[in-house]
């Protein structure tokens, strides 16, 4: 007997437009049979058809300004990371902090001062694995903003350096806690179509914060008294204390509501942001929740918070995690760390030793490394996750290479040049992915752990950077560059070999991409059948268009 042939995307429609509102001024209908269509392919086809069928929410609509509420509130949890690093810089270059805590801008205390933030984003591991699945992705960025807050209190009003400490490593905490649970907050409610650029814009928000670190600690820096310092770092709670206020009247994420049997308010919510009618019958939410439905337990790995052994179960899940290995190693490794937490040295180094010049170039800095970060994150539904990764870490290695600095005042300016030119690159590849990229390797039921590992590991390689550089830069001075270039030309042909593309593609269909023998090519099959799907769409349409 003849195996039964696999069913097509028109196959598996059942009465379209049974329930068509077209007429009403709505979007034509479909429905599939729970779990259809049943290949990856079918399933890129289908959702394709759905998002033709239901462009979603349209623009300036009272439902669009909602959901650009909900945004940037989650952005603030991205601005407390990049505030930290960037105030930490701006204020170490301060005569008047070095005085009060009797210390050296590259000392070893310097390194303590810097690190112990990230071991408190370390020691986060377990709250970022835990909270979000427990008590949802909301709650888990109201407690670690709240501890952010705290942790920016107690050191703005340090009166010696273990308050100090203590503080920064509340405030590293914290920032981990949020800003993991942001990400699965972005991931699990935009759209397959939006999602890119949302998770690449929470990340570039990073620079945001170091905008307003940079910015505050050039009048404040020409103060006499320790106000000079204390003031930025009381200035850090302010975006963590504005999510605390606002973040509890976001609605929470649709997948984890699903996942605790509130499958109506689930659906509500997909509906509200996801189409262009708030019409929980559209095809893009029919798609979406039988693809959930399929793809999430109830009973799954996500509500055993102890149970981490689904990262490393199977091939697919230790492929998945390397891919978030591989993007937080390669993304604290590439060099950025040099030069966001040591500009100041590197400065030095150049012969720019007036501190208010140095913190009038940190300001700019995070300016030219903003934009990168905006530039990357408009293209990465466009050209790509692969292509925008490949493209930075290729620049990054030749404006390492220019970076050097030389024996004469025009050679040493070059090479400050060529350093702000090497952070707009990263901020153009990595910045976005840091985010986005892990965000969506990750099955549902590992998402919040996979988040934490990707903390763990970046905040581990963060943590060479912190004690290591101060010493590679006092010895080998300008030489450190080659380390980091070294890195980045042996990780070229790693991402080239193992990274996937995820564009376009549903958090479900990931799935079916992992399953594969080969998961890189599985993704480029994928995108093949999108754009023959669009390209075939656009003909169609011509072709009613010379009818008409």
């Amino acid at each position: 007997m003849a195996a039964p042939q696999e069913k097509t995307v028109t196959e598996v429609r059942l009465d379209e437009g049974k329930h068509d509102n077209a007429s009403d001024g709505g979007v034509k209908e479909l429905e599939y049979y729970h779990g259809a269509p049943t290949t990856a392919i079918l399933k890129q086809e289908a959702l394709q058809e759905a998002m033709d069928a239901d462009p979603g929410v349209p623009a300036f609509s009272w439902r669009s300004w909602q959901f650009a509420y909900i945004i940037a509130v989650v952005l603030c949890c991205s601005g407390d990371a990049g505030y930290d690093g960037t105030v930490m810089s701006a204020i170490n270059s301060m005569v008047q902090y070095q005085q009060y805590f009797n210390l050296q801008a590259a000392s070893s205390k310097t390194g303590i001062v810097f690190g112990i933030y990230t071991i408190g984003q370390i020691a986060s591991f377990f709250t970022c694995a835990t909270l979000p699945d427990w008590f949802g992705r909301r709650w888990s960025m109201l407690i670690g903003n709240v501890c952010l807050v705290a942790g920016a209190v107690i050191a703005a009003n340090a009166n010696g350096m273990p308050m100090f400490i203590g503080g920064r490593f509340l405030t590293g905490l914290g920032t981990s806690t949020a800003g993991v649970s942001a990400r699965s907050y972005l991931a699990e409610i935009t759209s397959p179509a939006t999602r890119g650029r949302y998770i690449g814009l929470l990340n570039s928000f990073f620079y945001v914060g170091q905008i307003i670190a940079s910015g505050i600690a050039i009048p404040t820096g020409r103060y006499d008294d320790n106000m000079a310092w204390r003031a930025p770092i009381y200035v850090q709670g302010l975006p963590a204390l504005l999510n605390v206020l606002l973040v509890m009247w976001l609605p929470e994420s649709p997948r984890w509501l699903y996942t605790r049997g509130k499958t109506e308010l689930a659906t509500k919510i997909l509906a509200k942001y996801h189409t262009k009618n708030n019409d929980v019958n559209s095809p893009i939410i029919q798609l979406q929740l039988a693809e959930i439905e399929e793809y999430i337990s109830l009973d799954g790995s996500d509500k055993r918070w102890w149970d981490f052994k689904p990262l490393f179960k199977t091939r697919s899940d230790r492929y998945r995690i390397w891919l978030v290995t591989l993007v937080a190693a390669g993304s604290s490794w590439a060099g950025n760390g040099l030069v966001t937490n040591y500009l100041t040295i590197l400065l030095n180094e150049a012969g720019i030793t007036s501190p208010d010049r140095q913190r009038v170039l940190n300001f700019v800095n995070s300016v030219t490394s903003f934009i990168g970060a905006l530039l990357g994150t408009a293209s990465v539904d466009y050209l790509g996750r692969r292509t925008i990764v490949l493209t930075a870490i290729i620049a990054l290695i030749i404006a390492g290479l220019l970076s050097t600095a030389g024996s004469n005042v025009a050679q040493a300016n070059a090479g400050i040049s060529f350093i702000f030119l090497f952070m707009v690159f990263f901020s153009f590849g990595w910045t976005p992915m840091q985010a986005l990229y892990p965000a969506e390797v990750m099955s549902y039921e590992g998402r919040a752990k996979g988040l934490a590992w990707y903390t763990l590991i970046s905040q581990a390689t963060n943590c060479v950077n912190t004690f290591a550089l101060p010493v590679a830069l006092a010895n080998i001075t300008w030489k450190t560059y080659i380390v980091f270039g070294v890195f980045d030309v042996c990780l070229l042909p790693v991402v080239w070999y193992y990274f996937v593309e995820p564009k376009q593609l549903t958090l479900e269909e990931m799935d079916q991409v992992f399953a594969s023998d080969n998961p890189r090519l599985a993704s480029f099959e994928l995108q093949r059948v999108a754009k023959e799907r669009k390209r075939a769409l656009k003909l169609r349409h011509r072709g009613k268009d010379v009818v008409a």
